[in-house]
């Protein structure tokens, strides 16, 4: 038997892959879109190589099943003995994968709307056929749709009654629904990130859009803000500790999880300040007066037909803007509690050199090649005993 994932390649799906191969001895079969087993080690490869050396990916490789597949397609795109394997022999599904285009209703229906229902059929197939263990998914906080100025519980996060930020926001509160609908009789949990971003033990990071956003924070001199707002940001090590051991506890206290900084959530005034002390500019200045004049400079600049660094920047902050000024946190006691008391790492405790590693390398992470493959020496049967 084996845990079915989707999104392992991803960016806190390869830290949760990655802690699952430590933490446990079970089987991995892992959706990925490759044409072949090449193609799928190399993408594997790009995803974990943050987490581990060549050697330690190819011991990996050993508890690893690979199910070539899209989450656009019918039932995944897979063939008939793909599709019988993975429900024949999961133990539990651990559904990661999902479209972040919070610009695109078209990507987030089709890949957050359709694909997990794929996800969540052949889960309903795997319990009728010999039961599951679990069906855990990644949802988000941001499902909380149009806050201002609260701290939330996972029981208060989901409200019909509100209008959502985005269709990811919106796509993936409606995936917490299916699943409640279509698996009622499996044990679930969903876990609602808030921005992830970075990594407390070292600057190195894979995702660069809410980097992006602390670049911006670092070097503007105006911020039309308030310095008091809250910023529930969560070190995605941290983040994937939860998940992982979560998801392999037998009996789960809660069936939700809020992965975030909570409370103690660092405000802009405090991130701003200890970046600009650590790179020598000058004092921020926050003038939240300006916030309207300032959307709707962004939207303009993001419609423009020339793109460039300009428009490019609009188009990032017209997405993360709205989550910057919201002041809303999401309490974090459930899973400080699963992790026996370990809370994130402060934001501003690592912020720096994430910073300073994001804007030297480009924004992009700098991937090694494909490791060279172990030789296999066979030892004649005489030899051996």
């Amino acid at each position: 038997m084996s845990i079915f994932i989707t999104g392992g390649t991803g960016f806190i799906g390869s830290y949760v892959v990655h802690r699952l191969l430590k933490r446990s001895d079970e089987r991995l079969t892992l959706l990925i879109r490759a044409k072949d087993q090449q193609a799928a080690e190399e993408k594997l490869w790009r995803a974990l190589q943050n987490h581990m050396d060549g050697a330690e990916f190819f011991d990996a490789l050993d508890r690893i099943d690979f199910a070539p597949g899209d989450l656009q397609e019918p039932r995944l795109g897979f063939d008939d003995d793909i599709y019988d394997h993975v429900v024949r022999d999961s133990s539990s599904f651990l559904h990661i994968a999902a479209s972040l285009n919070r610009k695109s209703a078209k990507a987030c229906f089709n890949n957050n709307l359709r694909g997990s229902l794929a996800v969540i059929k052949m889960a309903r197939d795997a319990v009728d056929h010999h039961g599951l263990r679990r069906f855990d998914h990644i949802s988000t906080a941001a499902a909380a749709g149009k806050r201002f100025g609260e701290t939330l519980t996972e029981d208060q996060t989901i409200d019909w009654d509100r209008s959502d930020y985005d269709p990811y926001a919106r796509t993936k509160k409606f995936v917490e629904h299916m699943t409640d609908e279509l698996l009622p009789d499996v044990t679930r949990v969903v876990y609602r990130p808030v921005s992830v971003l970075g990594d407390a033990r070292h600057p190195r990071t894979t995702a660069f859009d809410m980097s992006k956003m602390l670049g911006i924070l670092g070097g503007l001199p105006m911020l039309p803000m308030d310095s008091s707002v809250r910023m529930d940001v969560a070190n995605v090590d941290w983040v994937a500790r939860v998940i992982s051991k979560v998801f392999l506890t037998t009996k789960p206290k809660y069936d939700a999880y809020s992965l975030s900084a909570g409370e103690k959530s660092n405000t802009v005034g405090q991130i701003s300040h200890t970046l600009t002390e650590a790179t020598g500019r000058k004092p921020v200045a926050f003038v939240p007066a300006l916030d309207s004049s300032f959307q709707t400079l962004i939207r303009l600049v993001d419609g423009l037909p020339q793109r460039n660094q300009f428009t490019g920047l609009a188009a990032v902050l017209k997405v993360f803007w709205p989550y910057m000024t919201y002041d809303t946190v999401f309490d974090n006691s459930r899973a400080v509690e699963a992790l026996g008391g370990e809370e994130p790492a402060p934001f501003i405790d690592y912020c720096v050199p994430l910073y300073h590693w994001v804007r030297e390398h480009d924004y992009k992470y700098p991937y090694r090649p494909f490791p060279t493959r172990p030789v296999q020496i066979h030892v004649p049967t005489e030899i051996q005993a």
